[in-house]
């Protein structure tokens, strides 16, 4: 199969594309791979000459975008063209679309009455968020599904679209991934590490290393007809990687360190608390954005200033003065002392020079600290991450850095 997302806003890189990767994840799930995503203009000639390739290629085409209440939309134009029909008003659509209005209090304009004007030999896909409906085309054997190109209405559109995509293909391959999240060694290392379990894996395996900052993401996907077999060689395979590089696993999910954080937290029933410097309240940001997060995290002081860190975090002066404010001494203060403030479990405290100024000889840029505190022991450890990547990357490794410090403290005890 293959994806088509259509907007300009896309190409000059004004919105992410995230629906590819979203349907490409659904497809997968059912067993149908994605052979090609191609991001294109909203206009006519760029929509008609890739959907026509795309059509002489695959039996099966998802296209997001180009459908809204603006008159310059061409995709229903277009699509009218491929598969020979014409727009007529959809009766139900309408009525939907003339509800919705109704129960904001808005009146309907004509921009919007025309989403209601339909291919007439579409199957119609209802859109219960929003006024853009969903269209399915058959065509020679080969099936088309236009959708909105705003990410929520489109997520639950493919609700109803999966179930007849399975029923239209009867997908007979099984294509399983499983996600292995490894920190604290880098990408290439990791390769060097693992190299003779990844030449002896088995056929129907492969494997994918997905870095992002402070962290490597291992993908095993397992493809064939026999979805039992497949889910046992994944099986044995893990068990080959965690005798390999356990010391380096965090998670056997496609999670965030966050996430795993939390639910770690509240299995032990333990709270944390932070205290931040260099990262300006990052961590606590990605901490609490986990629901729930209000049942184990206590609170955080972003302690810019050295005299936050005197007056708040009661840093000892000596140690400011001595050692500088990116140094072991003071984040073991911060850790420590932050913890007691907040009467938690576990604190972690990071310092540092996040860039583009501030670095020096003896600290140059990317020089962190991270402290971790735990009612009976200190840990500590100094890092250099790449100036090469720019703040807002050694911000993120550095708070990719302290969770993961904490998520061994926690995993090891």
């Amino acid at each position: 199969m293959i994806i088509i997302n259509i907007g300009d806003e896309l190409l000059i890189g004004q919105v992410i594309n995230s629906n590819a990767a979203f349907i490409a994840e659904r497809m997968n799930s059912i067993g149908i791979p994605v052979e090609e995503a191609v991001v294109i203009s909203d206009q006519e000639e760029a929509m008609k000459n890739n959907i026509l390739e795309a059509l002489g290629k695959t039996d099966l085409v998802l296209v997001t975008g180009g459908l809204g209440p603006t008159k310059d939309d061409r995709t229903k134009k277009v699509l009218c063209e491929i598969f020979g029909m014409s727009l007529k008003i959809d009766q139900p659509s309408l009525d939907r679309i003339t509800a919705m209005f109704n129960r904001r209090g808005i009146t309907l304009s004509e921009n919007n009455r025309l989403q209601a004007e339909l291919p007439d030999g579409a199957d119609i896909i209802p859109n219960e968020n929003g006024t853009a409906p969903g269209m399915w085309f058959e065509k020679d054997g080969k099936v088309l599904v236009s959708m909105p190109g705003v990410p929520f209405e489109m997520k639950a559109m493919m609700g109803d679209i999966l179930p007849k995509i399975v029923e239209r293909f009867h997908p007979d391959a099984a294509i399983l991934h499983k996600v292995v999240q490894t920190s604290g060694i880098g990408e290439s290392d990791l390769s060097d590490l693992l190299e003779d379990w990844e030449t002896a894996l088995p056929k129907e395996i492969s494997l994918a290393y997905l870095p992002r900052p402070g962290i490597v993401r291992l993908r095993l996907t397992a493809t064939g007809n026999d979805k039992t077999l497949l889910e046992n060689l994944l099986q044995d395979e893990i068990r080959k990687l965690k005798k390999i590089a356990g010391q380096y696993i965090w998670s056997y999910e496609d999670n965030q360190l966050e996430d795993e954080i939390g639910k770690r937290l509240t299995k032990m029933k333990k709270t944390l608390t932070l205290a931040e410097s260099c990262t300006g309240g990052y961590i606590a940001h990605r901490i609490t954005s986990v629901p729930g997060s209000s049942n184990y995290f206590k609170g955080s002081i972003v302690s810019y200033s050295n005299e936050i860190k005197r007056n708040i975090l009661n840093v000892r002066e000596a140690n400011l003065k001595k050692h500088g404010a990116v140094s072991e001494p003071v984040v073991s203060d911060m850790a420590i002392n932050s913890m007691d403030l907040f009467d938690a479990d576990f604190s972690i405290a990071v310092s540092g020079i996040a860039g583009p100024d501030g670095g020096t000889v003896d600290k140059p840029v990317g020089t962190v600290w991270i402290a971790v505190a735990t009612p009976t022991r200190l840990y500590t450890e100094q890092f250099h991450f790449l100036a090469a990547g720019g703040r807002a990357t050694i911000i993120e490794r550095t708070a990719a850095a302290a969770m993961s410090m904490l998520l061994k403290i926690m995993i090891n005890g």
